[in-house]
């Protein structure tokens, strides 16, 4: 699969403030890589939940010790939805800030670290490694147990699978969008913020 630019935060779960350049510049552990340009979307494919539940499965031998949780969100988890062809898995644990506690670990599967946002609920991002055999196209995105965030994520993947009518609007956002021209992906993923709004307003 292609490796898109990762997104500063998982997309459908976008706080009401566009992040600026300088945001999404901060949050990276290395330079934040450009776009500039559409994003590239891809139909839906029935593979990837094997994808995330075979990685869910290594990640978890990985992490044993740690009281863990890994769920797989974004687009590539609601069935029928197009999506920018790479996985976003949420990984709970204690504490993100406690790096140590993981980052080495899940090294070995391609997974280094890439973003961090220490006062948006500790988060953390670890991307795939192009081509590894275990993680190639793949976010890791790592928030504390309990958190708010990965509530409202998965309330929204829930919603989209049951509901055909918002999946056929959040998918003709997502193309709309997608064709517009963007300096850094995460740009496009705020862009998305209405109508997540609305749709999160309708799951209750």
């Amino acid at each position: 699969m292609p490796d898109p630019q990762p997104s500063a935060r998982p997309e459908e779960d976008r706080t009401p403030t566009p992040m600026t350049d300088q945001e999404i510049e901060a949050a990276y552990v290395t330079a934040a890589p450009r776009l500039d340009g559409p994003v590239t979307l891809a139909p839906y494919d029935p593979r990837w939940p094997e994808a995330y539940a075979a990685l869910a499965a290594r990640i978890g031998e990985r992490l044993a010790p740690l009281p863990h949780r890994v769920d797989h969100a974004g687009s590539t988890s609601v069935p029928g939805l197009p999506a920018k062809p790479v996985l976003d898995l949420v990984l709970t644990v204690p504490d993100p800030a406690d790096e140590d506690a993981y980052v080495p670990a899940l090294a070995p599967l391609g997974l280094h670290l890439t973003i961090r946002e220490p006062d948006w609920y500790a988060h953390r991002l670890l991307r795939g490694t192009p081509g590894h055999p275990a993680a190639d196209a793949v976010n890791l995105h790592v928030f504390p147990e309990d958190c708010p965030e990965t509530a409202r994520m998965l309330r929204f993947r829930d919603h989209l699978r049951d509901s055909e009518a918002d999946r056929e609007l959040y998918a003709r956002t997502k193309r709309e969008l997608a064709a517009r021209t963007w300096r850094y992906t995460q740009q496009y993923a705020d862009a998305k913020s209405e109508v997540v709004a609305e749709i999160l307003r309708r799951a209750g």
